[in-house]
């Protein structure tokens, strides 16, 4: 077993397998893949104290007894040192960090446009149900309302299952599964001979669209390295915030030239071009999945039975399968950290749903918007989640790189600093102080809106307001997914997959209280009350910068 490296020291591990040389990084110069990925065993990592306990810096970001990472290796016990495998040093081609720029871009874009088109599918159907509802010859509100948010309640249920598949069997196996099932649903959707066939081709069309949005975050954490991941994530995000806010937009006016059926029919055509396009041109990035490959294919040729990936954990592939199953419910069952993001993100995205079911009868009832031009009144919350985006996207990764460059242990070289990242100076809750502003402006986009169009103030007062809280629930949305993946890095894709279900099941549920509570409150006082709500986490991204760092020691779940 190979000692752990001195923090001070540069020492270089060499792994020798008939001839084959596989450089181990160096503490300082390893690369951010072998600086996270480490950590597949709970007993690969140890940690050494630097800053005093209680100290601060001018952010109010305290600083715990952490800094460098350090390795044991093999990863799996009684193999032997000269067996393992792994990156052929710190610019081997085939780890994703060190892939060429307009790969990871190329990359990152056909992500985004999976995840742009699935959460588009949720609300572009929405104008749409009237027509539906005549046809099929029903006027319950209940049915109504439920063929809209069954594609949500498919969105809690998918990642639990496809998180953690993709933790096993790679990225893009279970993206190509997803995107065939997604089609295949949608497909059903248009040809739905009754209500019912409809509302389950629905159910399992958002289980199969849910894969990139849960997936999404992991794939981009595999390849851009943490203090560029920042403009990365935010593309992504777009599609989440953003689709769900077209979607009405875009349906509208489907739904009245064309038809209903005519909706799931544009979403096959975009869904099957960007799916043909991502199996032609994607490429895996899940580094423990990359590496046994590479074994496999070095046991084939050397015929040395005995050789194990680096980031092999040792297990069957049962036990393998069991605890990647059970891997998003630990941590949202234990981990405090996982659960107040969680919760926090959660009642955003119910709000922006809330706004859904309020913003069409609203314009249209109250300032006398035709069906078109309603959908329109949604573009209030686009203009505000691409602010956000642009706020967020620059913001983030300048005060990473500034903090990191504080300490002293980036390199100059802007490539350098990729190949090198640093990470005894980088911590997860460097992601936090934008979420200060977007905590802040949620509850102010809310009061807004409410107010303003209680009292008719003219219809681009509202929008103004709901344009406020599209850039808060943008701000709110990154920082703290951004935050989960940072924290849980190898195992990003499970902690986004616990986020996506407390999110889809807020944003499922929360639409079906927001009738009753205006119709009981009003436009003014029910938004109050979400207000007040928001008003209540303000705190959180001071807390968290404070005692995030402790309550993730403290809280560290065994045996992920």
């Amino acid at each position: 077993m190979a000692t752990p490296i001195d923090a001070p020291a540069r020492e270089e591990v060499v792994d020798k397998r008939n001839d084959t040389t596989a450089h181990i990084a160096t503490e300082e110069g390893a690369s951010e893949d072998s600086a996270t990925e480490m950590n597949v065993d709970e007993k690969t990592a140890t940690r050494e104290a630097h800053p005093t306990k209680g100290d601060e810096d001018a952010d109010g970001i305290k600083a715990e007894p952490t800094a460098q990472v350090l390795h044991h290796a093999p990863t799996t016990p009684g193999v032997d040192e000269n067996n393992i495998v792994f990156w052929d040093g710190d610019d081997d081609p085939h780890n994703p960090y060190n892939w060429k720029r307009w790969v990871k871009v190329f990359n990152c874009v056909l992500i985004s446009a999976l995840t742009f088109v699935t959460p588009l599918a949720s609300s572009m159907f929405a104008p749409g149900v009237p027509s539906l509802m005549r046809e099929f010859k029903s006027d319950s509100k209940e049915l109504a309302s439920f063929c809209v948010s069954v594609y949500i309640l498919g969105f809690a249920a998918g990642p639990m299952l496809f998180a953690p598949l993709s933790e096993l069997y790679g990225r893009t196996r279970i993206y190509h599964v997803c995107n065939i099932g997604f089609i295949a649903f949608l497909i059903g959707c248009a040809l739905a001979p009754t209500l019912n066939a409809l509302i389950v081709f629905r159910f399992f069309s958002g289980v199969f669209g849910s894969c990139p949005v849960t997936n999404g975050g992991g794939s981009i954490s595999d390849m851009i390295t943490q203090q560029k991941r920042g403009a990365a994530m935010a593309g992504f995000s777009i599609g989440p915030l953003l689709g769900p806010i077209i979607g009405p937009v875009i349906g509208g006016i489907v739904a009245d030239k064309l038809s209903w059926r005519w909706v799931f029919w544009i979403l096959v055509i975009i869904s099957g071009v960007i799916s043909s396009l991502f199996f032609l041109l994607s490429r895996e990035t899940y580094a423990p999945v990359l590496l046994q490959r590479k074994t496999d294919r070095l046991i084939k040729e050397t015929g040395n039975i005995n050789l194990r990936s680096k980031l092999d954990a040792g297990l069957t592939p049962r036990a393998l399968f069991t605890r990647a199953i059970l891997r998003p419910f630990k941590l949202l069952a234990f981990s405090p950290i996982c659960a107040i993001c969680n919760i926090f993100v959660g009642i955003a995205y119910g709000y922006l749903y809330i706004m859904f079911t309020s913003i069409t009868p609203l314009f249209e009832q109250q300032y006398g918007f035709n069906s078109i031009h309603a959908g329109l009144a949604f573009l209030g919350l686009g203009v505000g989640s691409m602010i956000g985006v642009g706020y967020f996207s620059t913001e983030s990764d300048r005060y990473m790189k500034k903090k990191a460059k504080e300490a002293g242990e980036l390199a100059a070289d802007e490539e350098e600093m990729a190949r090198r990242p640093s990470v005894s100076a980088i911590k997860p809750e460097y992601r936090l102080p934008p979420l200060r502003a977007g905590a802040i402006l949620l509850p102010v986009g809310l009061f807004i809106y409410g107010w303003t169009a209680q009292y008719k103030v003219h219809w681009i007062v509202p929008i103004i307001g709901t344009a406020i809280m599209g850039i808060g629930n943008l701000i709110i949305f990154m920082s703290l997914q951004l935050y989960l993946v940072d924290t849980f890095t190898i195992y990003a894709a499970s902690a986004l997959a616990a986020n996506s279900v407390v999110r889809s099941l807020l944003g499922a549920v929360l639409p079906l209280a927001g009738g009753p509570m205006y119709e009981k409150l009003g436009l003014g006082w029910g938004n109050s009350l979400l207000a007040f709500i928001a008003v209540a986490l303000i705190p959180v991204p001071w807390l968290f910068m404070r005692y995030g760092e402790y309550l993730r020691k403290r809280f560290a779940i065994e045996n992920l």
